[in-house]
């Protein structure tokens, strides 16, 4: 398809798969594809790291200091690196997971994070997913969707994915997980995660990628024309 250069902003709620999808849909148009998710993942890691966060959960105000020395980038193959170390292995594991929601609802570091996004996204042909993309970071992006599916669907997908990493998670701590991400996210005083107005939804609970893509596809061509 010869798509014009837009941003496609794809948000929804955690373990839906939108990376994934985000991902192939970038490679298929043969966009930029970026993960505003990992960003907070790598801010997560580095306060961890610096103790700049607690087991319970109570983020150290010299965070904003210290996130003016940060240097996050993505390599060309989309792997997140602080500095010259990629991280990005350490930035999905469960003890991310657990902390990420609360440091991603602190405003200024959604402010560091929306700073560093806005640069990738100045040329425009990019897929970005995330919790806010169609709603704060690029409400004018050409296309957005939001994604979504059944809490049971998205539990098992999570607790697949962390077995295939070499992890022995319990599903009941998955599930207790996502609940708690998903209130987090939706109640956060700033830029919490709701479906745009003008957001196509995507309910992936019984779809597979390759159905997901068609239906990407069938969407763009009737947004923008395209035979």
């Amino acid at each position: 398809m010869n798509v014009p250069n837009i941003i496609i902003a794809i948000d929804g709620y955690s373990s839906t798969g939108k990376s994934t999808f985000a991902k192939l849909l970038a490679r298929k148009l043969g966009f930029l594809y970026l993960d505003s998710g990992a960003l907070y993942r790598g801010v997560t890691l580095f306060a961890q790291e610096d103790r700049l966060i607690s087991k319970l959960n109570i983020v150290d105000p010299a965070l904003k200091t210290e996130l003016q020395g940060l240097r996050l980038r993505f390599g060309e193959d989309g792997r997140l690196f602080m500095g010259d170390r990629c991280i990005e292995k350490q930035i999905r594991t469960m003890e991310v997971s657990s902390q990420v929601s609360p440091i991603a609802a602190v405003p200024y570091v959604r402010e560091w994070v929306d700073e560093q996004l806005h640069e990738y996204g100045r040329k425009g042909r990019i897929v970005m997913d995330g919790r806010d993309i169609g709603t704060a970071v690029f409400p004018n992006a050409q296309l957005k969707i939001f994604m979504t599916a059944s809490e049971q669907v998205r539990a098992q997908r999570r607790y697949d994915e962390l077995k295939a990493k070499g992890e022995e998670p319990l599903l009941e701590e998955v599930v207790r997980n996502l609940r708690e991400r998903d209130y987090i996210d939706s109640h956060r005083e700033t830029a919490p995660l709701r479906r745009a107005d003008d957001a196509f939804e995507l309910d992936n609970s019984e779809m597979g990628f390759s159905e997901e893509l068609a239906w990407a596809q069938g969407v763009i061509q009737g947004k923008f024309g395209i035979l």
